[in-house]
C-alpha cells in the first residue's frame, strides 16, 4: 500500500513537482537566513577564541561585551596572582584609539596590549613576521584583513596612495609606531581595524588613568577546579572570573539585544515558517482532498482507516524530504557564494535537524487537517455519478 501511495504521489506530476518546489523555497529560506544569522552571532565572540589558552577572564563585573571598556585597578593583577589555584595570571589592555596614517588620515582602531615578557594573549596566526618582532621598539602588528581598511588616500612621499604594510610608520594616538608584521584571525562581528602590541606600549599610546588594566587572563592550575578558581579570584577582588564560553555567552547576549539582529532575523526565519505552512500546507491539503474518490475506491475494497492514514502519511513524508533536501542544498550553495563575499554564513549542524523538524511539523498539521476527510469517507462515494 506504501508503494500505491507513492504511485499516487508521483503520477500527478505538476502537483507533485509545485509541492516538492512550496516545500524546498520553505527550506532554503528557513535554513538560510537562520546559518547567516548564527554565523553573525558566532563572530561576536571569535576575537575570545583566538586569544590565547586561558581558562578564565577577570573583568570589571559590570563589562557586558568584548568591547565593553570598564578598567580595573592595577592591583588586581597581583591579588588575582595571589589566589590559590592559579597557574599564571598576565594583563592585557584594550581600547579605542585614533590611527594617523602617513598622508594624514585618521582611522579609529582596536589596540590590544598583552604581557610584555611573555606575549601571551598575542594574534593567533601570523602571516608577516614573528610574534617575538612585537618587542621591538615601538613595534605593532596589524590584522591582515584591516590592511586595506588601513589605506592612505593621498599620494605621499613615499608615493602613491596604498594598503599599509610591513615597515610603514604610523601615530597611535601620537605615538610613533612602526608596523612589525601582520596576522591572520577569524572574521568578526566588529569591522574596526585590530592591532596588538605591548602592555606598557599600549598603556604609553592610551589616555592617562588612574585604572588602565581591562582583562586579566588567568590559567588554572593542573587538577584545580575552573569554577572554584572563579569564585575565589571573584571573593578575593571583586571582579567577575569568565570563562571562555561566558565571556562568549553574555557578548552574544548583549550585542544581539542592543542591535534587533535577533528580531530581524526571527522575522524572516518566521517568514520562511509561514510560507511553508500556507504552500505546502495548501498543495498537501489540496492533493489529499483530489484524491478522495481513490481513496473512497480502497476503502470499499477493505482498506482500514489505519492503512489509509499511513498511505497520506507516507506522501507527506517523501514530498517533505525531497524538498528540504532541494531547499538544504541550495542554502548551503548560496551560502558559499554569500561567505566568499564576506557575510557571515555558517550552518552548524543543529539548523539543518530544527530546518527539518520545522518543515515536518508544516506537512504533519496538513495531513492532520486533511486526513480527517478521508477518516470521515464513506465508500460509497465512489460508485455516485
Amino acid at each position: 500500500m506504501n508503494l500505491l501511495a507513492l504511485k499516487m504521489l508521483l503520477g500527478d506530476r505538476l502537483k507533485y513537482l509545485g509541492l516538492v518546489v512550496g516545500i524546498a523555497f520553505a527550506s532554503l529560506l528557513i535554513t538560510q537566513q537562520a546559518s547567516i544569522f548564527y554565523g553573525y552571532a558566532h563572530r561576536i565572540g571569535a576575537w575570545i577564541r583566538d586569544t590565547g589558552p586561558a581558562d578564565l577572564w577577570v573583568m570589571d563585573p559590570q563589562a557586558e561585551y568584548t568591547e565593553d571598556q570598564k578598567p580595573l585597578t592595577d592591583t588586581t593583577l597581583q591579588r588575582v596572582r595571589s589566589v590559590d589555584g592559579v597557574a599564571w595570571a598576565m594583563p592585557m589592555w584594550k581600547g579605542y584609539l585614533p590611527v594617523r596614517l602617513r598622508d594624514g588620515t585618521l582611522v579609529q582602531a582596536r589596540i590590544v596590549g598583552i604581557d610584555d615578557a611573555t606575549l601571551l594573549g598575542g594574534p593567533p596566526r601570523m602571516v608577516e613576521g614573528e610574534l617575538a618582532d612585537l618587542q621591538r621598539d615601538r613595534a605593532v602588528f596589524v590584522d591582515r584583513q584591516s590592511l586595506a581598511d588601513l589605506r592612505t588616500r593621498r599620494a605621499t612621499a613615499d608615493g602613491p596612495p596604498r594598503d599599509l604594510r610591513v615597515g610603514d610608520r604610523i601615530d597611535v594616538n601620537d605615538f610613533d609606531a612602526v608596523v612589525a608584521g601582520t596576522f591572520d584571525r577569524t572574521p568578526e562581528f566588529f569591522w574596526d581595524p585590530l592591532l596588538y602590541t605591548t602592555y606598557s606600549r599600549a598603556l604609553a599610546m592610551a589616555p592617562r588613568a588612574r585604572k588602565q588594566l581591562t582583562f586579566v587572563l588567568v590559567k588554572v592550575r593542573d587538577g584545580a577546579d575552573v569554577g572554584e578558581v572563579a569564585r575565589a579570584i571573584t571573593a578575593a577582588t571583586g571582579c567577575a572570573a569568565r570563562t571562555r564560553g561566558e565571556f562568549e555567552g553574555i557578548s552574544e547576549s548583549y550585542v544581539l539585544a542592543k542591535t534587533g539582529i535577533l528580531v530581524n532575523f526571527g522575522i524572516t526565519i518566521a517568514l520562511g515558517f509561514v510560507i511553508g505552512v500556507l504552500v505546502a500546507g495548501q498543495l498537501l491539503y489540496n492533493f489529499v482532498v483530489e484524491n478522495l474518490r481513490y481513496h473512497a475506491a480502497l476503502k470499499a475494497m477493505g482498506a482500514t482507516n489505519g492503512v489509509l492514514v499511513r498511505m497520506v502519511l507516507t506522501q507527506a513524508l517523501l514530498a517533505s524530504t525531497i524538498g528540504f533536501g532541494i531547499g538544504v542544498g541550495g542554502a548551503a550553495l548560496s551560502g558559499l557564494a554569500l561567505a566568499s563575499g564576506g557575510l557571515a554564513f555558517e550552518m552548524d549542524w543543529r539548523i539543518p535537524l530544527l530546518g527539518f523538524a520545522a518543515i515536518l511539523a508544516v506537512a504533519t498539521i496538513a495531513v492532520l487537517v486533511s486526513i480527517t476527510r478521508v477518516l470521515r469517507l464513506e465508500p460509497a462515494v465512489v460508485f455516485k455519478g
